[in-house]
């Protein structure tokens, strides 16, 4: 019985079809994926903007009010007329900012040299350094707080701000790491032309790192803003109170603020989301170049 073959060219349409069938379904399932992710991620955010500008008596109505029906302001007209607000967001961004400052001078610098001076013993002064990543700070809390009390520093913001000045365990490997991905022959020409290794690190290494510094001071930033556990032990006078601190005060023993409670988290988060849309293009960029070569 005689068979019938059909060419290659009616069988090759075909199977791309389906190959392009079985493209598009895995695309629009990982979009799929990604949109519900992004919702997850976006409604916690959503819920506390929503719950700010609601009453206390709605907060938790049943069934839920997704959409607060009127609006209103009370939330932040009561944190910024009944209680020291702007000097809460002050004391934010002065410890944030100099602690960030901080880190990545200290870190840059230590980084530096680990990267480009040769000394002795730098290799297993390095490994001491990235085993401090694997101490806990809670190890280290006791005794910093008996320094700082012994210097007369409790109750004051320096405990928040200075040790950020003798560099980070994470940020000197960070940075360690990318000043090794810069080519050897600039640090060479600039000490044929005379430049001593501050005048390297400053003038060449620093222009270079830019993504890298950027992400540091984001993470820095965010770690510092965020804080409660180091205002909780240090500061006791309300005036010095940083936000995070300060929303604790809406959480009582039998009752809770929510309404002003979520104002205040709203606007402890807009300085994070502006320091984040300056920095994010080179975020991702800093993290991966940091670790091109060990």
């Amino acid at each position: 019985m005689a068979t019938t073959s059909y060419p290659a060219a009616y069988t090759k349409p075909q199977s791309s079809s389906v190959r392009r069938l079985l493209t598009w379904g895995l695309m629009a399932l990982a979009y799929l994926l990604l949109v519900l992710t992004a919702i997850s991620m976006i409604f916690p955010f959503y819920w506390m903007v929503a719950t700010s500008l609601k009453t206390e008596a709605r907060v938790f109505a049943f069934p839920p009010e997704w959409i607060p029906n009127p609006p209103i302001l009370d939330g932040y007209r009561y944190i910024f007329t009944e209680l020291p607000f702007a000097a809460y967001i002050f004391n934010s961004l002065k410890v944030s900012l100099l602690s960030t400052l901080g880190i990545v001078l200290s870190s840059s610098l230590a980084a530096y040299a680990f990267a480009r001076v040769r000394f002795r013993g730098r290799e297993p002064l390095f490994l001491i350094t990235l085993a401090a990543l694997m101490i806990p700070g809670q190890v280290t809390m006791i005794p910093l707080y008996v320094v700082m009390t012994r210097i007369g520093w409790v109750d004051t913001h320096w405990p928040l701000i200075a040790p950020a000045y003798f560099g980070s365990a994470f940020g000197i490997f960070l940075m360690r790491q990318y000043f090794m991905t810069i080519p050897q022959e600039l640090n060479d020409a600039a000490k044929i032309d005379g430049c001593s290794h501050f005048g390297v690190y400053w003038r060449i290494m620093l222009p270079l790192a830019k993504a890298v510094i950027a992400t540091l001071a984001l993470l820095s930033f965010m770690g510092s803003w965020n804080d409660l556990l180091g205002p909780v032990i240090y500061l006791y006078t309300e005036n010095l109170f940083t936000l995070p601190l300060a929303l604790t005060r809406f959480r009582g023993q039998y009752y809770t603020q929510w309404a002003n409670m979520m104002a205040g988290a709203t606007i402890s988060l807009l300085p994070i989301l502006v320091v984040f849309l300056f920095t994010q293009q080179y975020f991702v960029r800093g993290v991966v170049l940091s670790g091109l070569k060990g």
